[in-house]
């Protein structure tokens, strides 16, 4: 299960969102992943189960981009250098890509537990 997200109140609210907007800017510059070429749901860590799910579910192309993003992003650590700046993922191509099959793929696991516990009853 995702942890709980404050995102849809914020969107909801503009005047809350253009507040918010270059906090959340200097937070991912100052995460540094975009200086290594990679996008925010490349950060979500593989061993959980549900995400195992939704990378298989990811088409052949989209999961050469994610590998690749993340095999340079190693190399950059190993060597203790960013990407030149025209290399650096930019804020509007940051788009999620996994998040939302992860909500699809925990959706679909909460309507068939749903459906699991569906009792029948029979009127005579």
């Amino acid at each position: 299960m995702s942890a709980p997200s404050f995102a849809p109140f914020v969107l909801k609210r503009p005047w809350l969102r253009n507040m918010l907007r270059p906090l959340a800017n200097w937070y991912a510059n100052a995460a540094s992943y975009r200086q290594m070429g990679l996008r925010a749901d490349d950060l979500i860590s593989e061993e959980n189960e549900t995400v195992a799910l939704a990378l298989k579910r990811l088409g052949p192309e989209e999961n050469y981009d994610r590998v690749f993003r993340i095999r340079r992003a190693v190399q950059c650590s190993i060597t203790h250098k960013l990407l030149p700046k025209s290399e650096w993922t930019k804020a509007e191509d940051d788009k999620p890509y996994l998040g939302p099959l992860i909500a699809q793929i925990e959706a679909e696991a909460k309507e068939r537990k749903d459906l699991d516990a569906l009792t029948v009853i029979k009127n005579h």
